[in-house]
């Protein structure tokens, strides 16, 4: 081998040790605590980072960054519950909008070195009681969605629906007890899919939400009807229409007819005059000759 690249082999060697000697690390890389429990979220860097700049960022659930320890103090949203320590960041008292990543940062005083590590905290809330979006009524045939949603919980919940008190298998293929229904439920959307809906199907529904954190929560139940697509309903429908259209059409005429509809405001009697004989021509011979028609 060549001393050329003997040279570059040892060059590569000391780059590689040298970035591996700056590190942070950390012994808790997720945590996992329920809402109002205490949580430490430990963070330790290697010594050639001497006495570093710490710092402590918050990316939420939304992937937003906030800062919790800057400039050797904690930020002012956290100074009443977190306390900072060389090797921890410690929470009094967790709450649900906790939950997310904490990037523990140290750079060396020099600013020349910098690493990171990362702690996932889970701030366990049980669900709250989910609400079911079910039609009141469908038509045979088509493809109908029922829905169920639940915002509280976290980690987020998954979800199961019932019919009649009698819980669904996610999928009716294969089911004894829903072998006449064809659907599809998902159980992380708690969306429940008919495709085609059929009479079955007809009865009281209700999903339940739950995420390992307290008590499962069931929805209210709501019933839903499945109909037959009704012709002659409609065409009935159209008949009545029809019938208030010429019961209109006869009231405008009479009202047409008696005078209340297209008589304008100047119309008056009309007076027509004629001038009186030219040979009208003395008191004495007057006579009416003028005449007034109305």
């Amino acid at each position: 081998m060549s001393q050329e690249l003997v040279d570059l082999a040892r060059l590569v060697s000391f780059t590689v040790s040298l970035g591996g000697a700056y590190q942070v690390t950390t012994s808790t890389p997720q945590v996992s605590v329920r809402a109002g429990e205490a949580a430490d979220l430990r963070c330790q860097y290697s010594a050639d980072f001497g006495d570093p700049r710490v710092e402590w960022k918050f990316k939420d659930l939304e992937g937003s960054f906030r800062l919790v320890y800057y400039n050797k103090q904690i930020t002012d949203t956290y100074q009443d519950r977190v306390e900072f320590s060389p090797s921890a960041l410690h929470f009094r008292k967790t709450q649900a909008t906790d939950s997310g990543e904490y990037h523990c940062e140290a750079t060396t005083t020099e600013g020349t070195h910098t690493d990171v590590a990362v702690v996932e905290l889970i701030v366990q809330v049980p669900p709250g009681e989910p609400v079911a979006i079910v039609p009141s009524s469908v038509v045979k045939g088509s493809m109908v969605k029922l829905l169920c949603t639940e915002t509280k919980g976290y980690p987020r919940p998954t979800f199961r629906w019932y019919r009649n008190n009698m819980l669904m298998p996610e999928k009716s293929a294969g089911s004894a007890s829903f072998r006449n229904s064809t659907y599809i439920i998902d159980p992380g959307t708690g969306q429940l899919t008919f495709d085609p809906v059929s009479q079955a199907d007809i009865g009281e529904y209700m999903c339940e939400a739950r995420n390992g954190v307290g008590q499962p929560i069931k929805s209210s139940p709501i019933r839903m009807e499945v109909y037959e697509s009704n012709v002659g309903g409609i065409v009935a429908g159209v008949i009545v229409a029809l019938i208030i259209l010429a019961f209109i059409g006869i009231a405008i005429w009479f009202a047409y007819r008696k005078g209340y509809l297209g008589r304008k405001a100047s119309d008056k009697p009309k007076v027509i005059y004629s001038q009186p004989p030219a040979d009208a021509t003395d008191d004495g011979d007057f006579r009416q000759k003028s005449s007034f028609v109305v």
